[in-house]
């Protein structure tokens, strides 16, 4: 994986263990597609929780797996803007029970019997997409609140 930093950079790994939203660009037939999705960063792979029956991207990415992810961290009142941008390609990998819950925990907690139910007892039913970088851009955008 490169990583392509510009004049104020940070450290990518402590940035992906934070509970923030990732967006997954995919192509289809119809044009690019994007979906906002949780992630887990383990062995500078994201991996992403599908569910084929109510989600398109599982079968965009096999039809392509050409993708790109982006990742903002964003405090508009201190002007922190910390952005990475991930270029690669992803496979839709069978359901890993463990993989899910380490990316469950990061966003709702160690307590399974108090999450959403949505996210209670994932299985087989699901997958994981597996996404593998080729490049990433890593780059501190923050600016000077005017407020």
């Amino acid at each position: 994986m490169e990583i392509i930093t510009g004049n104020k950079s940070f450290d990518l790994d402590e940035f992906l263990k934070k509970p923030l939203f990732a967006h997954l660009s995919t192509l289809s037939k119809e044009g690019p597609r994007e979906s906002p999705v949780w992630f887990y960063w383990e062995d500078e792979h994201i991996y992403i929780i599908g569910t084929p029956s109510s989600d398109s991207f599982p079968g965009r990415i096999e039809e392509n797996p050409a993708c790109a992810i982006g990742i903002v961290d964003l405090d508009h009142t201190t002007g922190k803007v910390l952005h990475a941008g991930f270029r690669g390609h992803a496979t839709v990998e069978p359901f890993d029970k463990k993989i899910a819950t380490q990316l469950l925990e990061r966003y709702l907690g160690t307590d399974e019997e108090s999450w959403d139910p949505r996210f209670q007892g994932l299985g087989n039913s699901n997958v994981l997409i597996k996404f593998v970088p080729e490049t990433v851009v890593v780059r501190d955008q923050s600016f000077i609140p005017s407020i």
